[in-house]
Formats: structure tokens, C-alpha cells, sequence
């Protein structure tokens, strides 16, 4: 078997929307083996168990570039620790899985930068699937139908706090929101602060953080389907976090802290429990390998 691991990713980072994401160790395991017929899943529930499956069809997308065609398909569900629709790329997850599952399959005729080509072309947009195949935080964009990127260099001592709400939020769903244009201000507003995120997180200078990370593109829109968002948000910045936003498409809550701000995690969860809120919560490092191959490899 082919086993496969997948970092989940905190992408719209700040206000890099649909450009800018980091991977954070919070991971799914998928396993991946050529059978000698028809389509098997394990560990996947039933409702995904057939060809509609979106690691199958990043399989199939993959196979498909090659020009290979599988006998049969055996795909495991191993390990599932990103939550579905909760705005950390689980969709995007399957996606790069399935590609560096058939990739293996094939004696790894691809390269990463042509599963990450592959993964926008599904997706639409590399905010995701970029950190997922690379690891650590990317900075991405499209020009004439390719993905071009670059990384960030992160201090080590910033760690990652999703602050995870117990309800799903759909990437469809949030778009709907959405304006279809943007002022020139508005434009110039977040363009301005994502540089200066990019820039303050390669130099350290963590205190600009809580001004860089600030958004006007999603956030103020997305955040009316997020019951508790203004409240928890408040308190993320109260307690010493250095920069507080929604994660992806939401409903996650991201806040960024120093490595030294130990009590952050426990008196959030306390804020939580007192406010009747069964959210998740997580304290973790960035992710720098991305997706892997960690056993099997054909």
C-alpha cells in the first residue's frame, strides 16, 4: 500500500485572499493500491464510496495526464483529522492525496511543481493545494493558466491556533456572499497589508501583525454566517494573540501567537466553555514538508 499524508492548510491568510496560505501539522492519511479490478473503498463513508469521490477523480485526473490506466483502485482512509468544511483544506487534501497517490502508482512520473499545477487546475485556486503540496506558507498566484509561486520564510517561534467552530461552513456557500466587485480603496487596502504581512512575518517584526493581517476583501461578509465570530475574535486579540482572521472560507477562526504566549490556548478554551461554544481548539506548528509519501512508495 501507498500511504500518503496531508497537511491541512489555513488558506485567504490575512488578507492574501485566494493567494496566500500556510500548511499547519493537523493531518490526513490516505492509502492508495492498484487491485487487480473494480473500485474499493475503506474507512470512507458510504455516501463518498463511489467514482463522484474526490480523491478518485484526482486519481483519475492524474491517470489520466500519464496515460496510464489502473487495472482497479483500492483507496483507505487512514487517518482523518481535518475537519470537512470547517475553512483548513480537507477538499484540498484529497485532492493533492489522490494526485501523489496516482503519481506513485506510476513510478512517480511527476514532478511536485506538476502535481501542484495539476491541484490548481482542479481547485481553481492555489491558496489551498500550494502549501498542501509544499509545506510552510506560499505565496501563489495564476498567469496564463499556471500557478507561480514562492515561499515565506516563517520565524520558527510563531505557532498556528485554529479556533474550530462545531458546524459546517461549504466554500460554495461562503462565495455566495461575496460582492462581485471591489473598490479601488478596498483593493489597495488589502494589497497594501498583505505585503506588509509577508514582509513582517520573513523579518519578525510580529508587532505589525495585528494591522498587516486585516482584511476587507471576505472577511466583514463571511463572517455574518459565523455565529460567535466578533465575540471570539475579540477575545483571540485580548489574549495576546498576533494576529487574528478566517481561515479559508471559514468558519474556522485562525489566531497566530507567539510560541511564549503558553496560556493562550487554555484560557481560550475556557472563554469558550463559559460562552457555551463546543468548539475545537489546537495549538500547532507550520507544516514544511507538505504532502508526503511516508510509506510504499512504488
Amino acid at each position: 500500500m501507498i500511504r500518503v499524508r496531508v497537511p491541512a492548510t489555513s488558506a485567504n491568510m490575512g488578507p492574501g485572499f485566494d493567494s496566500i496560505g500556510i500548511a499547519v501539522e493537523l493531518y490526513n492519511e490516505f492509502g492508495f493500491e492498484e487491485i487487480e479490478s473494480g473500485l474499493k473503498f475503506n474507512g470512507v463513508p458510504e455516501e463518498f464510496c463511489n467514482e463522484n469521490n474526490i480523491v478518485y477523480e484526482a486519481m483519475m485526473f492524474c491517470f489520466n495526464k500519464g496515460k496510464y490506466n489502473p487495472k482497479g483502485l483500492e483507496i483507505s482512509t487512514i487517518k482523518q483529522d481535518i475537519p470537512i468544511s470547517r475553512g483548513l483544506g480537507s477538499s484540498s487534501s484529497c485532492i493533492v492525496a489522490g494526485l501523489i497517490g496516482a503519481n506513485a502508482i506510476m513510478g512517480n512520473k511527476f514532478s511536485k511543481d506538476d502535481i501542484l499545477q495539476m491541484a490548481v487546475e482542479i481547485e481553481g485556486h492555489p491558496d489551498n493545494v500550494a502549501p498542501a503540496v509544499l509545506g510552510g506558507m506560499v505565496v501563489a498566484i495564476m498567469e496564463g493558466g499556471r500557478v507561480y509561486y514562492d515561499m515565506v520564510k516563517v520565524q520558527e517561534h510563531i505557532k498556528f491556533v485554529p479556533i474550530i467552530p462545531d458546524f459546517r461552513l461549504s466554500t460554495k456557500d461562503a462565495r455566495v456572499v461575496l460582492p462581485k466587485e471591489i473598490s479601488l480603496k478596498d483593493g489597495i487596502y488589502n494589497v497594501s497589508r498583505a505585503s506588509l504581512m509577508v514582509t513582517a512575518l520573513t523579518n519578525g517584526n510580529h508587532d505589525l501583525l495585528k494591522y498587516a493581517c486585516r482584511d476587507v476583501f471576505h472577511e466583514n461578509y463571511r463572517s455574518k454566517l459565523i455565529n460567535g465570530f466578533y465575540e471570539v475574535k475579540e477575545e483571540s486579540n485580548g489574549l495576546g494573540a498576533l494576529a487574528t482572521y478566517l481561515s479559508g472560507a471559514g468558519p474556522t477562526i485562525m489566531a497566530m501567537i507567539s510560541d511564549k504566549n503558553d496560556k493562550f490556548k487554555s484560557h481560550m478554551e475556557k472563554f469558550l466553555e463559559v460562552r457555551s461554544l463546543n468548539w475545537a481548539i489546537h495549538e500547532l506548528s507550520i507544516d514544511k514538508n507538505g504532502a508526503i509519501i511516508i510509506e510504499g512508495d512504488k
